[in-house]
């Protein structure tokens, strides 16, 4: 068997070295337009902020690592062109400007996804970054380093890890989010309170503000502003665009794959596409949330990891299915953890969900622990079904844990009561007697009562 791999960060990464081991003399090519491959974007924004000195210790596995398995890995060549009905790709050398052909028994696209960009004037000035690649990080780093005052555009996951590094690193901030709030995954009841403990604690080096409109970039060769709807101009020696991603699937869409409703590919459990023989996996592939069975695209580098290894095994025929996501995620901001699962409210009455939701605030230990903390808590319940649908935990406790606990539930369609009646350990570091998620389905409970009787 040949099996060409295009892109070689998670769920090409992973697919390889999975496929290898599964059938040792196959014939494994992967093609990547980075020059590094197999590391850890997630770990970025912990790089920028110093958390490790060198941005390598992000690389799970070299080329060489992978050559020395019998994995041949060409860096710097981009694919231009799959072509199903002869089975081969069209492929550039970046480096020489060489074209060249390869043919393929079966094809993994794993293109993952790349920043989205803003159509705002000037975008083309020096200091202005995203934060995708290996270089992007130690570029952000190096300017970082030398500046005062940075821009971050984009309130969510990376946008907001990005601020506690810059903020680590003794850089003012000015945090634009075209929203209303930032991390809008979670409901606005939720962000409120986390915007709240930033300006609280960091407001004399952090500036958010929400509904901006960006205009133009200020500048002759290098960024020195951004310049915002209402005519504000705010000074800054650099900006990183945090905006999101889009999946790349361009030339998945050239050759026919069908792409689904959220425009990233169709895949069907076994992560195969429409046409024979090409596979898709990782941020390029339409996920299916196991809660509404419905598509969405969420890309995280776990899910790509899981794709990748399903794919492997169904390429080489062991059958495995990947049933969907949760919407699990989690960040942080220095001491307060912010950590979801399933559908937010606002996502959940848009599917037309009839909601019920409680919100709690309780220790997450026993008081009288010395490292005691404080999470708030919210649960979405079906108003019908009473299964429920989501939840959000932020604080500077064990936010994370309760989220967790929840995801082996949801995906049996756990109901409020069946939660209440969880019997979760306990004792003083871990918890208090009565955890705080127990605490919340028993609130809950009574509110849905309520509601039925």
């Amino acid at each position: 068997m040949k099996l060409i791999i295009i892109g070689a960060v998670a769920a090409g990464a992973k697919a390889a070295a999975k496929a290898k081991r599964l059938i040792p003399d196959a014939e494994i090519i992967i093609y990547t337009q980075e020059e590094y491959i197999s590391y850890s974007g997630c770990g970025l924004p912990y790089y920028v902020e110093g958390n490790f000195e060198s941005a390598e210790k992000l690389i799970v596995r070299t080329i060489a690592d992978f050559e020395k398995n019998g994995i041949k890995v060409f860096n710097f060549h981009r694919v231009d062109k799959i072509e199903p009905e002869q089975k081969t790709i069209k492929i550039i050398n970046l480096q020489t400007g060489e074209s060249f052909e390869n043919n393929y028994d079966k094809l993994l696209i794993a293109t993952g996804s790349k920043p989205y960009m803003p159509n705002i004037p000037n975008s083309n000035l020096n200091g202005i970054y995203t934060l995708k690649t290996i270089q992007n990080g130690i570029d952000i780093r190096k300017k970082m380093l030398e500046s005062k005052h940075a821009v971050i555009i984009g309130g969510g996951y990376i946008g907001i890890e990005l601020l506690e590094g810059f903020t680590q690193n003794n850089v003012k901030v000015t945090l634009l989010e075209k929203n209303y709030s930032i991390m809008n995954t979670f409901d606005e009841d939720i962000t409120s309170i986390i915007s709240a403990y930033i300006l609280k604690n960091y407001g004399d080096s952090i500036n958010i503000i929400t509904s901006a409109k960006i205009t133009e970039f200020l500048g002759e060769s290098c960024v020195r502003g951004v310049k915002l709807a209402n005519g504000q101009v705010i000074a800054t020696d650099m900006v990183v665009v945090a905006s999101g991603v889009v999946p790349v699937v361009d030339i998945a869409k050239d050759a026919g794959i069908e792409l689904g409703a959220s425009g990233a590919i169709k895949v069907n459990s076994r992560m195969q596409t429409n046409i024979s023989d090409i596979y898709a996996a990782g941020d390029c592939v339409e996920k299916i949330n196991m809660i509404s069975d419905t598509p969405m695209w969420v890309p995280l580098g776990s899910t790509a990891n899981k794709e990748g290894r399903c794919a492997a095994m169904n390429i080489c025929g062991v059958v495995d299915d990947f049933e969907g996501i949760l919407g699990s995620a989690v960040t942080r901001f220095m001491d307060m953890t912010m950590s979801r699962i399933g559908l937010s409210t606002k996502v959940a009455e848009s599917l037309g969900y009839d909601t019920v939701s409680v919100i709690v605030t309780k220790k997450d230990k026993a008081g009288y622990m010395p490292t005691v903390g404080y999470v708030t808590l919210k649960i979405i319940a079906d108003r019908r079904s009473h299964k429920i649908l989501g939840a959000q935990s932020i604080g500077s406790g064990d936010a994370d844990k309760r989220i967790n606990t929840l995801s082996t539930g949801l995906i049996r369609g756990i109901t409020v009561e069946e939660l209440n009646d969880t019997d979760m350990t306990y004792a003083p570091p871990y918890s208090t007697s009565i955890d705080p998620l127990i605490d919340a389905a028993r609130i809950l409970k009574d509110k849905l009562s309520c509601c039925t009787n």
